[in-house]
């Protein structure tokens, strides 16, 4: 769930002084959620670049836009969607595909040759590089409902409400992305013990 440490009558009463001109009022409204947002929006993105272009934009536009929250939903989630249709036009805009080897290097997370020793670490990385490379060759419709439900922990209604979906649209989305995801890691596994056994 897409969750705050402030309680929402807290949060309502930090946006009513954002409104009516409190500066600061907003500014702990981006210290509140800053560090989560940016931790999704790397997820989003595959980019700690752009991660960080992308929460900086969601603030400023959150914050232009503040007037339009209606408060039927935590602040987070609508904040969220802001990121995430931000993310998406970046993504459409660019559409540039980045290799693993340049990922690694984007996320500082290369793997170390530390010779014959088996390193539970190492194997780890090895297994979360994977799954983002897999993610980033999903179409983006799916990698975006994949990123809110499984690293994000959004429930059903929030996917629904960020992405403008139905709830049963949401769920036969989900088991798609899932699925594709599936294939897309069972290819790039075959793939690679087919490249170890060239060498």
């Amino acid at each position: 769930m897409l969750s705050s440490e402030l309680t929402e009558s807290e949060e309502i009463e930090l946006i009513r002084r954002a409104l009516a001109g409190e500066e600061q009022a907003f500014e702990l409204l981006v210290l509140e959620h800053q560090d989560r947002l940016f931790r999704a929006m790397t997820q989003v993105t595959g980019s700690v670049h752009d991660a960080e272009e992308v929460t900086q934009e969601a603030f400023v536009r959150a914050f232009l836009k503040l007037d339009t929250f209606q408060q039927n939903s935590q602040f987070f989630t609508w904040l969220y969607r802001v990121a995430f249709n931000i993310a998406l036009s970046r993504k459409r805009r660019k559409r540039v595909k980045i290799s693993l080897d340049a990922q690694r290097e984007e996320l500082g997370s290369d793997v170390i040759d530390r010779g014959d020793a088996v390193d539970a670490n190492m194997i780890r990385q090895d297994q979360v590089n994977l799954v983002q490379a897999a993610l980033d060759g999903l179409s983006e419709q799916h990698r975006g409902i994949l990123v809110l439900r499984e690293m994000n922990e959004a429930s059903y209604e929030e996917i629904a409400e960020i992405l403008d979906l139905s709830i049963g649209t949401v769920r036969s989305r989900l088991n798609r992305a899932r699925k594709q995801l599936r294939i897309t890691l069972e290819e790039m596994r075959s793939s690679g013990q087919e490249d170890g056994e060239d060498d």
